[in-house]
């Protein structure tokens, strides 16, 4: 088999914290808290991974620097990872702002994604963006040659943002709402897809975790978690 890609949400920040909606780049530093937990997931893997990426915002990319100084491996920020942008709801916290934003979020996952956020981004602005990235990290880092060789290549880890993630895990790897609106990711935890081939054809993508779930997930309706649901 080859390795995974594995989407990082990064460390905890005070606009977590605070429950702010702060999506613009490069947004909130990480707090001791969020470092620890950085440095705690680093610890905490079972090999280095074969390579490490994150966005261009400060959070993750602090958080891709302190798995670096554990691991050895070199951190790399790249274009178009960033958080979902919000646009008109930036900087806010109020529960009508959360409300609004879920709102369109969940419909997103529904396959409404040309809803767009007020002065922000639609589902589809999002995942256009994303997805390209996480293909060429594949056909770089986890194509079908290391598949087809029989060998094991190390995974690739990508640190990232809760809503941006989750809605390429639900892209990507075929799980369904209610599961992806309601189980949010919390700090440094991780959506985890295999690539999966036939020969040298490229099948897609299989999730083989989802925070704290592996499969099968659960499709059943759920209340959602306490998490903070993005950032």
């Amino acid at each position: 088999m080859t390795g995974r890609l594995i989407l990082v949400r990064h460390g905890e920040t005070e606009g977590n914290v605070a429950k702010i909606l702060d999506t613009r780049v490069p947004g909130l530093p990480l707090t001791e808290r969020g470092v620890a937990q950085a440095k705690a997931f680093a610890t905490n893997l079972a090999a280095p991974p074969r390579a490490l990426f994150s966005s261009r915002a400060l959070r993750a990319r602090q958080t891709a620097q302190h798995i670096e100084s554990v691991t050895g491996v070199a951190a790399e920020a790249l274009d178009g990872l960033f958080e979902v942008q919000v646009g008109e709801l930036e900087g806010r916290g109020s529960e009508e702002a959360h409300e609004l934003f879920q709102r369109i979020y969940r419909s997103w996952h529904l396959g409404e994604l040309d809803e767009r956020l007020p002065g922000g981004e639609s589902g589809r602005d999002v995942l256009d963006r994303y997805l390209p990235v996480l293909d060429e990290l594949r056909v770089t880092y986890l194509g079908a040659d290391a598949a087809g060789s029989g060998g094991i290549t190390g995974d690739v880890l990508v640190v990232s943002h809760g809503a941006a993630m989750r809605l390429a895990g639900w892209s990507l790897g075929g799980i369904t709402p209610p599961f992806t609106t309601n189980n949010h990711l919390d700090n440094t935890e991780t959506i985890e897809l295999l690539p999966r081939y036939a020969g040298t054809e490229f099948l897609g993508w299989e999730c083989t975790r989802w925070g704290r779930y592996t499969p099968p997930f659960g499709t059943d309706d759920v209340e959602p978690t306490a998490d903070d649901p993005m950032g």
